[in-house]
């Protein structure tokens, strides 16, 4: 544990982040894996469950949770996959 002030609160600072930054990259996993789940059940609503999952990935991307190649990558696959079951 750190006795100076300053590296007291970054380890504060960087704990909060890093649960803030757990949660957002959960509910992103998760976003990703109901659009799979729906276009593979070809379920009426996996429009929308792409459009929910592209959402979350740009906020991802935004916030330096993702590269931004990566977001595209992502997006890229799930859009295909939707269009190629469609």
């Amino acid at each position: 544990m750190p006795n100076i002030k300053s590296a007291k609160k970054r380890v504060e600072v960087s704990k909060k982040n890093y649960e803030r930054n757990k949660a957002c990259r959960s509910a992103l996993r998760t976003a990703i894996k109901k659009a799979d789940a729906a276009i593979d059940s070809k379920a009426a609503d996996a429009n929308e469950a792409v459009k929910v999952a592209v959402v979350k990935i740009d906020q991802a991307a935004n916030k330096g949770l993702l590269h931004k190649n990566n977001a595209a990558r992502k997006k890229s696959a799930l859009v295909k996959k939707l269009n190629a079951n469609g």
